[in-house]
């Protein structure tokens, strides 16, 4: 199987896909990329890297921070973290607010907002900001073997600036007692959280320990147990797109955590660690060509979890 063509003629078919969708339009420092963008990464279990498009062009990872962010957030408090935060579908928009009064501050998973705010309160712990936020940084650095990932600041400041949705969930939740910190301090770590911008190829990169059982091959050293990257990827399959989580699991069947930067990493267990980045959103909030590449890619490699020959 040659993976280089077959990620060369995925982004040759995005360049004329006529339905890109719509960049996020709430956070004006994404609003404004252009929609003709596509980058596509596939790093394999032995390192090699198969780039496509504008796989090298950094863009802000947005909501796939929660991937990492959950993964040191069980690192800190372990199993204790699911007395806090659900592990179920919500079946409703990443910034919904409806199930939060009837469940009693408890989000439904870490990948909504409300969960990964929580997630964000874990991690703050008895640290000041700044803190928690170069923990996060610095991890995402060790898994990709790269330096130069950082967090925009600009794209930090435009959703402190408009996030109000995520403020009165964050309000909603200290009321019942399922924040610990100041609404403040944990919205400025997890605002920051998702600004953190890399390539497609640095989120390759890092996401390879979800594809190892828990082992960062580029360092050769444990992240999590090989259960608890089971576990993660369990909850990117079912969770990691929304309320648009089934569809994905319908057209692309891998573990997968989009961001409204129009990034999506997607993890064949034992295979491959992949990212496409593609800024327009279709009506769910997730990348519409990302989407499209990956129900290619595993068309075309057989790749399905749910195909007997994955793995």
């Amino acid at each position: 199987m040659d993976l280089s063509a077959i990620v060369a003629d995925i982004a040759a078919e995005m360049a004329e896909a006529p339905d890109r969708g719509t960049p996020a339009d709430y956070i004006p420092a994404l609003s404004d990329i252009d929609p003709q963008r596509f980058g596509i990464a596939i790093v394999e279990a032995d390192g090699q890297c198969h780039l496509a498009g504008d796989a090298e062009e950094s863009f802000s990872i947005q909501s796939i921070s929660k991937v990492f962010a959950l993964t040191l957030a069980l690192g800190a408090v372990g199993d204790q973290l699911w007395r806090r935060v659900g592990r179920e579908p919500s079946g409703t928009a990443f910034n919904s607010i409806v199930q939060l009064e009837t469940e009693h501050g408890i989000p439904r998973n870490p990948f909504i907002n409300a969960g990964a705010i929580v997630v964000a309160d874990v991690i703050l712990g008895n640290h000041e900001p700044r803190e928690a936020i170069g923990e996060l940084l610095r991890f995402v650095r060790a898994l990709a073997g790269e330096d130069d990932i950082v967090i925009d600041a600009a794209v930090a400041q435009a959703e402190m600036e408009t996030g109000h949705r995520n403020q009165a969930l964050a309000h909603y939740m200290r009321a019942f007692g399922n924040l610990h910190h100041p609404v403040e301090r944990v919205l400025g770590v997890y605002f920051h959280f998702c600004a953190l911008a890399m390539s497609c190829r640095q989120l390759a990169l890092a996401g390879r320990y979800l594809m190892a059982r828990g082992v960062n091959p580029g360092a050769g050293r444990s992240v999590v147990s090989p259960q608890r990257a089971r576990r993660i990827n369990a909850l990117m399959m079912s969770c990691g797109h929304y309320d648009g989580s089934g569809e994905f699991a319908f057209r692309v069947g891998l573990p997968g955590k989009s961001g409204v930067g129009g990034g999506i990493l997607a993890i064949v267990p034992g295979r491959a660690s992949i990212a496409v980045w593609s800024p327009g959103l279709n009506a769910r909030g997730n990348s519409q060509l990302g989407t499209l590449a990956l129900e290619r890619l595993v068309q075309r490699t057989g790749w399905s979890v749910f195909d007997p020959q994955a793995g």
